[in-house]
């Protein structure tokens, strides 16, 4: 803990702190998808994507209703491509299909941190490795250009979402209780957080577990990502550990 001159506690000194640069709409490629800036010109084929679901369950939580019309998907596209609070891609495989959209937002580059939102999932990335290396891929772009803290933020009633993130390495903070109404509903929010010193450990965890060597040609995982978090941990303790 740092005492001040006052015998008052006080936070970590921070003596070299600069502001960062807001990440740019710039594309992001992985191994099993790639991350284009959000066009209006995706619009048909995320229709497309998101029309694959039988039902609206999967936009219980999100702020809008799922587009049904070619006219409707565009001008959900078009708000988010026009929010200059936004960072937004389109999820695509590697083929370059669009199978979804994600976004950066409260993006505060004076004191190194933002958010990852405005997460919208179609039927095509169900049971595959693209959401997961999506997500990888922004925290990747986020510390590299030296991001304090990535938050990610879900309805408390969203469980999956919340799980979601902390299978990644995200770690709950706590609840804010009726913070917005949404839906004609309460909205309490959950918070969870990355910070930079947690990153290295989770960035070997999850490239470890998204190599190619651990799919098969079916796109099945051989390891879980459980597995690759318990194997970088024990490595760090033996790395570290006295000799005997």
């Amino acid at each position: 803990m740092n005492i001040n001159q006052f015998d008052q506690p006080i936070g970590e000194a921070l003596p070299d702190w600069q502001p960062v640069a807001r990440p740019p709409r710039a594309p992001l490629t992985g191994q099993h998808c790639l991350l284009l800036p959000l066009s209006v010109d995706h619009a048909e084929s995320l229709l497309q994507a998101f029309m694959l679901a039988p039902d609206e369950r999967d936009w219980t939580w999100l702020s809008v209703e799922r587009p049904t019309s070619l006219s409707q998907m565009q001008h959900w596209i078009a708000d988010k491509v026009a929010d200059v609070a936004l960072v937004p891609f389109t999820v695509c495989t590697v083929s370059q299909r669009p199978c979804g959209v994600v976004c950066f937002a409260s993006i505060e580059p004076e004191q190194g941190t933002l958010e990852i939102g405005h997460v919208t999932w179609s039927p095509l990335m169900q049971r595959s490795v693209i959401g997961s290396e999506a997500i990888f891929l922004l925290l990747q772009r986020a510390f590299s250009l030296g991001y304090r803290r990535v938050a990610w933020r879900c309805d408390s009633t969203n469980v999956a979402s919340r799980r979601a993130a902390e299978r990644l390495g995200f770690r709950f903070e706590g609840r804010f209780r009726k913070v917005m109404t949404r839906k004609q509903r309460n909205r309490d929010t959950d918070w969870l957080s990355m910070i930079d010193r947690e990153w290295p450990e989770v960035q070997r965890a999850l490239s470890v577990w998204l190599s190619a060597d651990n799919f098969t040609d079916e796109g099945q995982q051989k390891r879980p990502l459980s597995a690759c978090f318990a194997g970088v941990n024990r490595a760090d303790t033996d790395a570290t550990s006295p000799e005997r």
